[in-house]
């Protein structure tokens, strides 16, 4: 009889201090803060293609071709991470893009303000394959006082991408049309780099 209650008093207080443990362990999961779903985002992007949309002639006797879907471009914005769906993210950034030529005596260039929207599918924890929409906006040719500059028209297109760890191909689909309606194909294959800071 002694035996039976020994062993109901060890279960009992077996049974106590496992309560407790789970107790506190409810207490420390209830105060952990959940990463917040929203990450800040860093892009750079070299991008080459498109029509040519002037030729620049050198004292030397050479010649560059600048293209409507050439520069480099830096941009920065967010990245929304779903907790129902963690392989699937959006992307969107603001960013400045640009190109100009090797002459040292003169500024000509290419600016354009492009936004980017994209969704994105986490194949793998590393490999990211998306598709979305790029608007070019401010879309300036500047000639650093050779000739008149003149503006095009805002522009939007698909673009494609497929990144592993950050470093991956973009394909964007996009037409410029400038003030008197002559098209350029801005058709651009480009190599990005990407960054989410604080991704843990």
């Amino acid at each position: 009889m002694k035996t039976t209650k020994q062993l109901a008093l060890l279960s009992l207080l077996i049974f106590a201090s496992l309560s407790y443990s789970s107790a506190q362990e409810g207490e420390k999961q209830a105060t952990v803060k959940k990463p917040s779903p929203l990450r800040f985002l860093v892009g750079l992007a070299a991008e080459f293609g498109g029509d040519g949309i002037a030729t620049i002639y050198f004292d030397d006797g050479s010649e560059q071709t600048m293209h409507a879907g050439q520069g480099v471009s830096v941009s920065f914005g967010g990245q929304l991470k779903f907790a129902s769906l963690e392989q699937l993210l959006l992307r969107a950034t603001a960013g400045f893009k640009y190109v100009t030529t090797k002459a040292d005596n003169v500024h000509i260039r290419l600016t354009r303000i492009p936004l980017h929207l994209t969704a994105s599918w986490m194949a793998t924890k590393k490999l990211r394959f998306g598709a979305g929409l790029v608007t070019h906006r401010n879309i300036s040719f500047n000639t650093g006082g050779l000739a008149g500059n003149y503006k095009l028209q805002p522009a939007s297109g698909p673009i494609f991408e497929a990144s592993y760890a950050g470093i991956g191909l973009s394909y964007t689909i996009m037409k410029y049309k400038d003030q008197v309606d002559n098209s350029y194909s801005a058709n651009a294959i480009g190599i990005t780099f990407s960054y989410v800071i604080n991704s843990q």
